[in-house]
């Protein structure tokens, strides 16, 4: 059997994908290379499809990890950082050097993925384990170990990944029908991974697509199948638009096959180029298209006679989705929340109506008391999302927005509700009637002096808060933001602070960006004296005059003052300006 599987990773090339849309991964691939699969797996397809996921990642910044295990590790490789087409080589060489061997734990092999990724994970990546294995346990009798042992120390191993967020994809291979289906499915579902099964292992380079896209928030585009027939064959392969920064053409054969490209315009181009890249492997070839240009490509495909050749679209863009801030987090029963949704890409909101025109958007509201989840259709206003959501009880909830088209999805970051009385916001209930007709219902009679005086300073107190609270800044903010990787500097941006009053958070300025977020912790008020008090309580770097500034004091910046903030998760330096 053939198949051939597009995979457009975008966002992988030039940022780290924020939640989502441009995210990099750190993976560890665990397989069991006990004799058993050598029934399940004769021809070793499942290694190919391992390489093959290897290939799809981007060109530069994921980074790979591989455990091979029996009733032991038989071989590992920590994480490797894709830094060039050699690392690539690299990691599809030490799967080929693979060999069998006697017996099977799965618990060891999880155990030491999960060690993996806890001694060299990148806070900044996407973690994620893929285990291809049969489900099954056999002990070395002479070894002593229990099943007892091995399910403690898979509880152990599930525990630390689910508290660290890590997902772990099962893939089952069932070819002699002995596949332990649950045992792989309970790895899944305590993670929040994905299982999979299948009688032939010649689905293995399917499914594999098939995570890589749902780890992606992507979605598989079916194409009609065809049989080859030893003559060059027409696949179109249409980029929707500019988003999509890397294109990967994955084509599977148990023989060779020979493949040609034509652009929009119809011109041939090579393979290899500049622009497109090719890896082989003795089952598939993959093409990867650097920032392909919007339009109809055609692939031209020549492939044995007879063979059936399988097709998958997966589209990834350079795009997240961003919600507005709510005006409050506390409601009560029957309120109506509004919410509003928007793409995101390049940090700067999305303003192409046609990225917007064949997309839906849901609002995912799970009721944090009861387990149950709902979803309430968003309305489409060509370059958002909106909608109202009408609080049905008096409970905390979890919300999200979730928007989707046929080649992908995406969703943002969940927000929480409360509607329970006494919650943050909530209107304190009046005095009984009765209360009224008491001369002193809230001084006691008996207040000393002490007493007066603790008042006082508390109303003075207060009043000073007040004041803070209400003081205006003046002036403005000059902003340049710099891509460390490239060298790209933007434009100066001039952010007028007369607006805003007591406090002020970076990330506002910077379009609550979700590249930048971490920049929501770096707070600004207004000082004396036509001055602003930068606080810094994020992990960034913050520079004046070529010096770091201790996070933990207050810098105090008079116009004409600038500094650089350096982000820790994105390589991207910001120089702001205070000018009055």
């Amino acid at each position: 059997m053939a198949s051939a599987i597009l995979l457009l990773p975008f966002g992988s090339l030039s940022t780290a994908h924020a939640a989502q849309g441009a995210s990099q991964i750190d993976a560890v691939l665990v397989l069991d290379v006990s004799h058993s699969m050598s029934k399940s797996d004769p021809g070793k397809i499942g290694n190919e499809a391992m390489k093959m996921f290897i290939d799809m990642l981007s060109t530069k910044g994921d980074r790979v990890g591989i455990v091979a295990y029996t009733d032991e590790i038989q071989r590992e490789k920590a994480l490797l950082e894709i830094g060039s087409a050699a690392d690539k080589e690299n990691l599809k060489g030490f799967i080929d050097q693979l060999n069998r061997g006697a017996y099977t734990d799965v618990s060891v092999g999880v155990k030491e993925a999960v060690q993996i990724l806890d001694d060299g994970a990148d806070p900044d990546h996407e973690p994620m384990i893929i285990l291809l294995a049969d489900g099954n346990n056999d002990f070395n009798d002479n070894s002593g170990r229990t099943q007892a042992q091995s399910d403690a120390d898979m509880e152990k191993a599930l525990k630390e990944a689910n508290d660290k967020d890590v997902p772990i994809y099962t893939i089952g291979l069932n070819a002699d029908g002995k596949l332990n289906k649950e045992a792989l499915a309970k790895l899944s579902d305590v993670t929040g991974g994905k299982s999979f099964s299948t009688n032939s292992a010649d689905d293995l380079p399917q499914i594999l697509s098939e995570i890589f896209a749902s780890h992606l928030e992507l979605n598989v585009v079916p194409v009609d199948s065809f049989t080859a027939n030893g003559s060059y064959q027409d696949v179109k392969i249409s980029v929707p638009n500019a988003n999509v920064l890397e294109a990967n053409i994955s084509i599977m054969s148990s023989k060779p096959i020979e493949a040609k490209l034509l652009d929009p315009s119809g011109k041939s181009v090579p393979i290899p180029s500049d622009d497109v890249l090719q890896s082989k492997s003795k089952s598939y070839s993959l093409i990867k298209l650097l920032t392909p240009t919007e339009g109809d490509w055609t692939l031209q495909v020549k492939g044995v006679n007879r063979d059936k050749i399988d097709i998958n679209l997966i589209f990834n863009y350079d795009l997240s989705l961003a919600m507005d801030p709510l005006a409050k987090t506390s409601y009560s029963k029957g309120d109506k929340v509004k919410f509003s949704s928007y793409l995101v890409s390049g940090g700067q909101k999305l303003a192409d109506e046609e990225q917007y025109s064949n997309m839906s958007a849901v609002l995912l509201v799970k009721d944090l008391d009861t387990g149950k989840s709902e979803e309430v259709p968003l309305q489409n206003a060509g370059d958002h999302f909106e909608g109202t959501y009408t609080v049905a009880d008096e409970h905390d909830y979890e919300i999200k927005v979730k928007a989707e088209e046929e080649s992908f999805f995406r969703e943002t970051d969940p927000v929480t509700i409360t509607a329970k009385s006494g919650g943050t916001g909530q209107t304190t209930p009046t005095q009984p009637a009765d209360t009224e007709k008491k001369p002193f219902p809230l001084v006691p009679v008996i207040l000393g002096a002490l007493g007066l005086v603790v008042l006082l300073a508390a109303a003075y107190f207060i009043m000073r808060l007040l004041k803070q609270a209400n003081r205006g800044f003046v002036g403005q903010l000059v902003i340049e933001i710099r891509d460390e990787n490239t060298g790209d500097k933007t434009s100066p941006q001039y952010k007028k602070l007369t607006a805003f009053k007591g406090k002020l958070l970076l990330h506002q300025l910077l379009q609550l960006a979700p590249e930048l977020k971490e920049t929501e912790k770096v707070v600004l008020k207004p000082g004396s004296n036509d001055r602003i008090v930068l606080q810094n309580g994020s992990t960034c770097t913050i520079e004046k005059s070529g010096r770091a500034i201790d996070a933990s004091r207050e810098l105090e910046m008079k116009s004409g003052d600038r500094i650089t903030v350096s982000l820790k998760q994105v390589d991207k330096t910001i120089f702001i300006e205070y000018l009055v």
